[in-house]
């Protein structure tokens, strides 16, 4: 808890790749870590099959916790799992919400309660050095044109995260979608805001599809 008794929303998001040639047979396994990781106090808003996304990552889990030590349970219950022989890491990082810089009520879907949807697009980004000594209305202008832009896209959930301190990033953003195309057709639109300029690293994207884990490693032959 913080000072002012709001609960702190910590979020993880775990990629994996899957080694087809000790995963035969693993699926039953998917169950038992699920039950696993919510027992820990650790909500799954989702897992992911990303394979088609991404080379070299089968699978995402994202996870939520109002403790890093839940988070890491849940992390060490994955490399631990019945799954865990046929599973190698690709990529992972952790967020934790925070009041937004100029809009206060701008919080991630996950925290208000809104459903997860089909299709995740996930990458971390990071700001130029130059973006924190502007003049604070510079940057609330360049941030309203962003979600001037955005705004057209109302069918997409945005999750933003903060990120530096706890690891390589600044910001850690989860859009949720029914289709990919709809990732496509933001992004294009949001090529064109001002505030792109101060963006230093926005890599690596993981895009997936939400499945039940028991369903994504019979899907991987296991």
């Amino acid at each position: 808890m913080t000072d002012s008794e709001e609960p702190l929303h910590y979020c993880a998001y775990l990629a994996y790749s899957w080694d087809v040639e000790y995963g035969h047979g693993l699926a039953p396994a998917a169950d038992e870590l699920v039950a696993t990781i919510e027992a820990a106090g650790v909500e799954i808003r989702g897992t992911y099959a990303t394979t088609l996304f991404r080379a070299g990552c089968d699978i995402l889990f994202w996870l939520l916790a109002d403790s890093t030590l839940k988070l890491d349970e849940a992390a060490r219950a994955i490399r631990t799992s019945g799954l865990s022989p046929a599973l190698g890491p690709h990529w992972n990082a952790v967020g934790v919400h925070q009041p937004a810089e100029f809009n206060r009520g701008h919080v991630p879907a996950f925290v208000a309660g809104e459903p997860a949807g089909d299709f995740i697009c996930l990458y971390p980004f990071v700001r130029s050095h130059e973006w924190y000594l502007l003049p604070d209305e510079e940057r609330r202008e360049m941030l309203a044109e962003h979600g001037m832009l955005a705004r057209p896209y109302k069918d997409i959930r945005a999750n933003t995260v903060s990120s530096f301190g706890i690891g390589d990033y600044e910001w850690l953003l989860a859009f949720e979608a029914a289709e990919p195309v709809r990732f496509v057709q933001l992004m294009r639109e949001l090529r064109a805001a001002k505030a792109r300029l101060h963006t230093r690293e926005e890599l690596p994207f993981i895009n997936g599809v939400r499945r039940p884990l028991g369903e994504i490693i019979t899907g991987l032959g296991g």
